[in-house]
């Protein structure tokens, strides 16, 4: 029989995810998909509901994709859309006799027929779920838009694209608060998986990774006693000082440059041209806007959790 995957890593985004993803694709007892977000369960995420000024790079995404699938071997892919149950059943080939498989799509949390979807297949899945304080999530996921040039605008604009978003159709703006909205997203999990969810938070992860991951390899049944990295770090943004740093990176101008220019000199011209990660910070009026938007939901989440996250609240 074909193997699938015995657990989830569902989200959310910009919560400690790609580290945690790493990690357990490392771990030898692990298989982990080697495209990382293959999206199969979140029928949302689907060419035909991209805005239309996505739709060209999606297609593109499409064909390079199938390429992929139809090589003798899949090596690691950052993400794609898989569409199939049998391309599908292929990220999971390779799995042997390793104690658990598993994949990373953090779209599934938000997706309102992922969690449906995945009980339907596979109903005593073990569901993986990361928290972060959503309006920090949010300004993470801004500056990395920031940051590859796909955003050149103010966080400000940024809220207020999302809010006036009607469409429905996902771009840079959308889903993008909807991503912070836990308490709903918690909830499907919880009723149709119960004990087998799993839910962390990003500040734990970040402080007491070794620990947080020991469990983690414990609640999916593997050996919580394995070497690992907590050293480096993932997708950290590097906000541009000019505007046009981020289109060189979208277009791949800075890529071809770097490639062109003396070792020595790279991190040189980074230093020079972009801002270290974490040196950007969230302005108050902006955080304070957050809050507001997100207090019912992460009261629920609260009452849900059973855990205080009044620094959730904090406005400064």
């Amino acid at each position: 029989m074909a193997r699938v995957p015995e657990f989830f890593l569902v989200g959310a985004p910009k919560a400690g995810t790609t580290a945690l993803w790493r990690l357990l694709d490392a771990h030898p007892e692990v298989w982990m998909s080697p495209v990382k977000e293959p999206n199969y369960f979140a029928l949302e995420v689907r060419e035909e509901n991209f805005e239309a000024g996505l739709r060209r790079r999606m297609e593109r995404e499409r064909r390079s994709l199938r390429k992929y699938l139809d090589a003798p071997v899949l090596g690691k892919r950052a993400g794609g859309i898989v569409r199939e149950w049998e391309d599908y059943l292929r990220l999971f080939a390779g799995a042997g006799d390793r104690k658990a498989a598993g994949e990373a799509s953090v779209c599934y949390l938000w997706s309102a027929t992922a969690a449906e979807l995945i009980a339907e297949k596979i109903p005593r899945a073990k569901i993986l779920i990361l928290l972060r304080d959503p309006a920090e999530r949010a300004f993470s996921e801004y500056l990395q838009g920031v940051s590859n040039g796909s955003v050149r605008w103010s966080f400000r604009e940024q809220i207020e694209r999302n809010l006036r978003e009607k469409s429905g159709k996902i771009s840079v703006h959308f889903p993008f608060l909807e991503l912070g909205l836990y308490a709903g997203q918690v909830g499907r999990y919880r009723e149709r998986f119960g004990k087998n969810v799993w839910i962390g938070f990003y500040d734990d992860f970040r402080e007491r990774p070794a620990e947080v991951f020991a469990e983690i390899c414990r609640f999916v049944g593997v050996s919580d006693d394995v070497p690992a990295d907590f050293t480096r770090r993932h997708n950290e943004a590097e906000p541009p000082r000019f505007a046009d740093v981020g289109w060189m990176k979208r277009s791949g101008v800075w890529d071809r440059a770097a490639r062109l220019m003396p070792p020595k000199a790279r991190p040189v011209v980074r230093k020079a041209l972009t801002r270290a990660p974490g040196t950007v910070r969230m302005g108050a009026r902006d955080r304070a806007t957050l809050v507001d938007f997100y207090r019912e939901d992460i009261g629920k989440l609260e009452e849900m959790v059973g855990r205080s996250l009044k620094g959730w609240l904090r406005v400064e």
